[in-house]
């Protein structure tokens, strides 16, 4: 099946976009009257919700109904896999944590890759969509990214100093995971660090520049298709930590307004490395203002 991605009107980001209107219009349907919870795992703290569920079977029912030879990746398990040209990557409810405890952070994401006859896979549409906001992005590769039909670009700061960032934390094993370091070295050297809960929001955060960089740990592919292709087609920069290219399966990524990119390329290397950390000041060193 040949599709028209990058097409005019955006032929593909158009279609997927009611499919995701309509994913959220159920999400809020389900967090309008409260859900139920449960666990991914014993010993686990990885919620997952019936709306979770719900959300998924309607958008990879309509997915498979529109393009029927179309591979699909789906977070809570749904699966297609036959080496199509074509693969999408969903996330039916990102920020499942937050729907779970009434707080109106979360959306819809899907991206749509395209296996290349040279080897090379790439993200060529994404759409996502918050329902709480009635925001809808959207981006085709070579075609920009767009907010509720209007352009969007990244932000023009370009000291980090001056930026305001995202990051996230993982919902288990959180003593493992260094990136508490991270967040207060960069909290430090920044107008601040948000934690909001939900990557594909942060990474639609940077590419309508109201972050102007974002970092994270172990993303799954769900997580960041759509984000990423936002950030690059809004004109910035994703990679890993030390710069390197980003691919689906990164377990770092990296995105700024570009202006930021050297800065904090540098900044992970020096961390990395054990230079410039600050010591941690004692109660008796903080004097309320």
């Amino acid at each position: 099946m040949s599709v028209n991605v990058g097409g005019p009107d955006f032929a593909i980001a158009d279609a997927v976009a009611q499919i995701a209107r309509d994913a959220g219009k159920l999400l809020m349907e389900y967090f309008a009257r409260g859900v139920t919870t449960e666990y991914k795992g014993t010993g686990d703290v990885d919620l997952v919700t019936a709306a979770d569920r719900a959300s998924e079977e309607l958008i990879v029912g309509r997915l498979r109904k529109q393009w029927p030879d179309h591979d699909i990746v789906g977070e809570e398990g749904s699966r297609r896999e036959t080496e199509s040209e074509y693969r999408w990557y969903v996330d039916p409810l990102d920020g499942t944590t937050n729907f779970a405890h009434g707080y109106p952070v979360f959306c819809v994401s899907m991206g749509l890759e395209r296996r290349r006859g040279d080897g090379v896979h790439e993200i060529v549409a994404g759409v996502l969509f918050d329902p709480t906001r009635n925001e809808m992005f959207q981006c085709e590769r070579g075609r920009g990214a767009y907010l509720n039909g209007k352009r969007i670009h990244v932000s023009k700061t370009s000291r980090l100093a001056e930026s305001l960032l995202g990051t996230g934390f993982p919902s288990k094993k959180r003593h493992k995971n260094p990136n508490i370091h991270f967040y207060q070295e960069l909290t430090l050297r920044s107008h601040g660090v948000r934690r909001a809960g939900s990557a594909a929001l942060d990474l639609a955060n940077v590419a309508c520049g109201r972050y102007d960089g974002f970092w994270e740990f172990n993303l799954n592919p769900w997580d960041t298709s759509a984000g990423v292709l936002l950030v690059e087609e809004a004109g910035g920069a994703v990679t890993r930590f030390d710069g390197s290219h980003f691919r689906i399966e990164s377990d770092e990524v990296l995105a700024t307004n570009g202006l930021l990119q050297p800065v904090m390329e540098q900044f992970f290397a020096d961390l990395f490395a054990g230079r410039g950390i600050s010591a941690i000041p004692s109660p008796a060193d903080y004097q309320r203002g």
